[in-house]
């Protein structure tokens, strides 16, 4: 990613602390034991809103709650009921589940916990010890998504591709399997899936070139019972033997041309959040990723649709056997991934109810899709995405805008690889008939890397970033900021249309949670936790907390008490790469907060302390004008996806203008090439830079810690 944010806006540990807060004001229900919780269960859950089994809720994952004694008469008095103190200042992206009791949440690092969900109080926790290193192969931040709950064990996905399986009782290991191959630059970040006596996964990595695939897992004994690969293998070589060979062989294999995609690393199509089971029609679907690299020009000669990156897959989840596709994106050369939120509804669609599936992917057309064929009902822009003009539904395809594709001149995209929805998850209720999206605006500027070589290990996108520094008129920067648009959009879908809009200072902005109260809730990146009237949008209440909230809450109860639950904590691809123009917002770590109506805990004071930043002359640097681009280069190249655009560090990771280390030039090279702080995350980059560039990087972050002075 390394200008992906620059030209986007020059255009446009162990585990918890243990603080769990004031304790409740009524007796504590104690935890039960894990009862059964297996398919039959899961898929009646919408029977046990009490519960929230599952990752989406229910097996239709449509993140709706039908408890309603908070509600849009009362919610004015909800207040904090305790809260859970994580470790790590990293992202924080989980959805907890809450299962008899015990909440089952994720950390960064892929960190698990078990508390009571009366009072926080923790029951076990389980660190996979994944490496340091592991870090660096993670486009987007060292998140975790969730975990799944299924026969009495708690399953999740580690950074560095495993799948662990934990007695939920208390948190002891029963198996692990490496899911992927260790010399591959595969993680994993998403919530695993159970149905059927299976565990479901998939995984990422796409942007530094690897080949996706989603794999199911026997449940009780981690064996693998199928995989299905998203894009063909080697067409000289034999099949992989997996239940993707005859759709890859008979649909895939043709619509790819050369053999720059296997070379490049295997074409992408990771499946690495989307994977949804359909307890109705005993099907399983899939969200597909962006091509690897991103331009479909170097990827595959300019030709072809490319299968099956950008799609929905409908697979036999027993064997994972083909059933159908539809693929959103055709020669996907945007990063427009597939992978966003898979919902599950029956709509009346011309009088008749209709089981479909429900989609607001990155590029910017909201699908309702038919769910026993994958055909398109319909597909209207829910914001303006000038990449193409409409969605034939005859055919499926989209009506592309021309020179969208960049393949002689650059396209300024209103939509950029960040998408107009992203992973944060949406919401619908079946009550208002709404969905209510985290939508977004953040344009983009996508040009033809005329120099692309692939870099094993390394960022593979072809798509040139023009390293153009970021202005520094301050009327330049507020119209920057000013083309970054966030909202919370209430989308009707059977009209296709726009029912009520919030709109938000930033653009990335947290997951939602509709409830039966009548009530949307949504936390935001400006530290606040929010909830609206679900029919008209209406604020209603406001927390102010110490954090960010990227994910979206769940609801559940204990005792007779309704309670609403977030993970708080900034971080993922767009918060580490984004140049704060306004200085970085220090944040305590990560957290996972409940509240309840009266509730009256409080957060501890923060104070805010801030390092000074390390100056030319205590780093005993003299750059010259040339030194200076040289360092501006090798900090876009390397890293600026982690420590902020020109280094202007949002705070989630450590602001390098005021590291002690730039005043030290053998702790500088320790850190750097050496690696010594590689279990932390800092990997060491020897054979990715040598002494004279690290020099030239600490020259360059000293000079741009003038910045922090003169402000």
């Amino acid at each position: 990613m390394e200008r992906r944010a620059l030209i986007l806006l020059v255009l446009a540990g162990a585990v918890s602390v243990g603080g769990c807060g004031t304790p409740l004001e009524q007796t504590a229900v104690p935890p039960t034991q894990p009862s059964v919780t297996d398919t039959a269960r899961i898929a009646a859950a919408d029977g046990e809103p009490d519960q929230w089994l599952t990752h989406g809720g229910t097996y239709l994952e449509q993140r709706f709650s039908a408890l309603d004694a908070i509600n849009e008469g009362n919610v004015s008095e909800l207040g904090l009921a305790w809260f859970f103190d994580f470790d790590t200042h990293r992202g924080q992206e989980s959805t907890p589940l809450m299962v008899d009791g015990v909440i089952y949440v994720t950390s960064a690092w892929s960190k698990v916990f078990a508390l009571d969900a009366a009072t926080g109080r923790e029951l076990w926790r389980f660190d996979p010890e994944v490496p340091g290193e592991a870090g660096y192969d993670a486009c987007c931040d060292v998140v975790n998504r969730g975990v799944a709950f299924y026969e009495g064990k708690v399953f999740v996905g580690t950074i560095d591709g495993r799948l662990i399986a934990l007695d939920a009782a208390n948190g002891e290991p029963l198996w692990s399997v490496a899911t992927t191959d260790p010399s591959q630059p595969y993680t994993i970040t998403g919530a695993p899936r159970a149905a059927k006596g299976k565990v479901f996964i998939g995984n990422g990595g796409a942007e530094y070139g690897v080949r996706g695939y989603v794999s199911a897992y026997d449940a009780a004994t981690g064996e693998l019972d199928w995989r299905f690969y998203t894009v063909p293998g080697d067409p000289d070589g034999p099949p992989d033997g997996a239940a993707s060979d005859e759709a890859l062989a008979s649909q895939a294999a043709a619509t790819w041309h050369g053999r720059a995609y296997l070379d490049y690393g295997g074409g992408g199509g990771t499946a690495w959040d989307a994977i949804v089971y359909d307890p109705e029609l005993d099907q399983l679907y899939v969200g597909t990723g962006n091509g690897s690299p991103w331009n479909h020009v170097y990827r595959s000669e300019g030709r072809g649709d490319n299968l099956f990156l950008s799609s929905i897959l409908a697979l036999d989840p027993d064997t994972g056997a083909y059933l159908w596709h539809y693929q959103e994106t055709p020669g996907e050369t945007w990063d427009y991934t597939a992978t966003q939120q898979i919902t599950l509804a029956t709509l009346d669609i011309g009088g008749q109810p209709t089981q479909v599936i429900l989609h607001a992917p990155k590029n910017g057309f909201f699908y309702v899709i038919e769910r026993r064929t994958g055909r398109p009902l319909s597909a209207e822009k829910f914001v303006p995405a000038n990449w193409a003009e409409r969605i034939d539904l005859n055919t499926g395809r989209p009506q592309e805008t021309p020179g969208a594709r960049f393949e002689t001149e650059p396209f300024l995209a209103t939509v950029g690889g960040t998408g107009a929805h992203n992973w944060q998850p949406m919401s619908f209720s079946p009550l208002t008939g709404l969905v209510y999206i985290p939508a977004q605006q953040v344009p983009f500027l996508y040009a033809k890397d005329e120099k692309f070589a692939y870099r094993p290990g390394e960022w593979n996108l072809s798509v040139s970033f023009n390293d153009v520094p970021l202005p520094v008129a301050p009327e330049a920067r507020e119209a920057i900021k000013a083309s970054l648009q966030g909202r919370l959009l209430a989308w009707d879908p059977v009209a296709q249309a726009e029912a009520w809009r919030v709109e938000h200072e930033a653009p990335w902005n947290g997951g939602t949670l509709a409830t039966a109260g009548n009530l949307v809730f949504q936390g935001l990146t400006d530290h606040s936790f929010r909830a609206y009237r679900a029919d008209d949008g209406e604020p209603l209440w406001s927390y102010a907390l110490q954090n960010a909230i990227i994910t979206a809450p769940i609801a559940y109860a204990v005792g007779g008490e309704q309670f609403i639950a977030v993970t708080a904590g900034n971080g993922g691809g767009l918060p580490l790469s984004l140049a704060a123009l306004d200085g970085p917002k220090l944040t305590p770590n990560g957290r996972l907060l409940a509240f309840r109506l009266g509730g009256a805990a409080r957060l501890p004071p923060f104070a805010v302390v801030a390092r000074p930043p390390v100056t030319l002359a205590q780093a005993g640097l003299t750059p010259s004008p040339a030194e200076l681009e040289a360092g501006f280069a090798l900090f876009a190249r390397h890293c600026s996806a982690c420590h902020g655009t020109e280094a202007l560090s949002t705070g989630v990771l450590p602001d390098l203008r005021t590291a002690p280390a730039l005043a030290d030039a053998a702790l500088w090279r320790a850190i750097v090439l050496d690696g010594v702080m590689t279990a932390k995350g800092m990997v060491g980059f020897a054979g990715k830079l040598d002494a004279t560039e690290a020099e030239l990087l600490r020259g360059y972050l000293a000079k741009q810690a003038e910045r922090l002075v003169m402000n």
